[in-house]
């Protein structure tokens, strides 16, 4: 049962692509998270070539001119492989900037009988949002301790992990929309193990380069349709 709520809402999500104010929400979600994963990779290069000697002198070899250069073309390699855990926090940031967009657009369209959301404060949807991010920040950092001692199960503690911290926070913002913080959390407890599933098939995607640039977007959407299946369960 749990499953086929999660890919009912998945799929819900995929299906408004086509509603240009959704479209017009997810293009510019999609802009936004390229252009912060481009800076976040200028600074990388602007650091690897703005520091350190332009040479560096080996025993039995001399002189090396080129290993800046060569750092500098692969790290577009290490940067796109570096996308996929820096998607993490950039998904929870992406998240909060348009989640009442996102919501809206697909209560619209699915759900048009429903009164007006509360509005969530800034400082509160602030305070949450800097919570959740560096909830998320520490929790894989020490992860990648994890990743090193268990590397043939890196993949699975990664998206099980971020699955489960992502889906609690999307789920916790959506839903305080609706029924306020306390309930959201109540209801969160409630159905935990359904919106773990949830947050995981989110983190499943976010581990494909260019791929998860939509994921934030997309995440949203299918946990406002997922909220409004469990909200009376």
């Amino acid at each position: 049962m749990a499953i086929q709520l999660v890919f009912s809402s998945f799929f819900k999500a995929l299906s408004q692509i086509g509603d240009p104010r959704f479209r017009r929400v997810l293009f510019i979600g999609i802009a936004l998270t390229f252009a912060l994963l481009v800076s976040i990779y200028a600074a990388f290069l602007w650091l690897i070539g703005g520091t350190g000697p332009d040479s560096y002198t080996f025993p039995l070899i001399g002189e090396v001119t080129w290993l800046k250069d060569l750092i500098s073309w692969s790290s577009f390699a290490l940067m796109t492989f570096l996308s996929v855990f820096l998607m993490v926090p950039v998904a929870s940031s992406i998240t909060s900037m348009f989640l009442e967009d996102v919501a809206q657009a697909v209560e619209d369209k699915h759900y048009p009988h429903l009164p007006p959301a509360d509005k969530v404060g800034f400082s509160t949807a602030a305070r949450d949002t800097l919570s959740f991010l560096g909830l998320l920040i520490v929790a894989n950092f020490f992860a990648v301790f994890l990743y090193i001692m268990i590397p043939a199960a890196a993949l699975f503690i990664f998206w099980g992990l971020n699955g489960f911290l992502l889906g609690r926070e999307y789920f916790q913002l959506v839903a305080m929309r609706r029924i306020g913080r306390k309930n959201a959390k109540i209801l969160r407890k409630r159905h935990k193990g359904t919106i773990w599933l949830a947050g995981i098939l989110m983190a499943m995607p976010l581990s494909i380069p260019l791929v998860n640039l939509a994921i934030p977007i997309i995440g949203a959407a299918t946990f406002t349709h997922l909220f409004h299946m469990l909200k009376n369960r």
